[in-house]
């Protein structure tokens, strides 16, 4: 059991961490703008725009959704979209 604790400690005087805990996931930034009858929330993440939520007046929320990158949106009828890996390459 020494030699784990004499580990942690070593890790901790020098600083390592985990990478899951040394760097949290990136927030979403939401843009809305009115547009006649409806809102659009675009979702974006190190500048890259992964989904656009449509708020109709009349009707359904839904999220056009880029799952891969390659600029092609699908329509998403769900209360909200994951954040794709994608966006966090650089």
């Amino acid at each position: 059991m020494a030699p784990l604790t004499s580990l942690l400690v070593a890790l901790l005087i020098t600083g390592a961490a985990l990478p899951a805990l040394a760097q949290p996931a990136e927030q979403p930034s939401i843009t809305s703008q009115q547009d006649g009858q409806r809102t659009i929330d675009e979702c974006r993440v190190n500048g890259k725009l992964y989904a656009i939520r449509i708020v109709p007046a009349n009707g359904k929320p839904y999220f056009l959704y880029d799952d891969n990158g390659d600029g092609d949106f699908t329509r998403v009828e769900a209360p909200s979209v994951a954040v794709p890996a994608w966006v966090g390459q650089k």
